[in-house]
């Protein structure tokens, strides 16, 4: 059978698609410069991995329970009292835990948490 120069035969040039890769899992972990001892334990770390299994309702149940508190924002991302909430849940420690930080360690809980919400790393 002629070939038709106006047809182009695609199976001559294919190749296998690699699978793309995998995006890379943000760092959670919080490393504290020095134990930080919370109910007779000392933590060195706390992992905030199980931000990525939160939900809105657990971000309406933060609001709310922030709201509460007479605290009222329209970035509550940005507000301590939420992250350490945000973080409770994600860690699956009391929010006492995180209310008891030094502040500079808790700073770096309130970048993983803000950037986890904005897409940052």
């Amino acid at each position: 059978m002629a070939k038709d120069n106006n047809i182009i035969d695609v199976t001559e040039n294919v190749t296998e698609l690699a699978a793309p890769e995998a995006e890379p899992i943000p760092d959670t972990l919080v490393e504290f410069k020095k134990p930080y001892r919370f109910e007779d334990k000392d933590y060195t770390e706390v992992d905030l991995a199980g931000l990525e299994d939160l939900s809105t309702k657990d971000m309406i149940e933060a609001e709310k329970r922030l709201a509460r508190t007479g605290v009222f924002t329209p970035l509550p991302e940005m507000n301590i009292n939420y992250v350490c909430i945000m973080a409770a849940k994600a860690a699956k420690l009391p929010v006492e835990f995180f209310e008891g930080l030094p502040p500079r360690e808790m700073e770096k809980v309130k970048n993983k948490v803000t950037n986890f919400f904005y897409g940052e790393e």
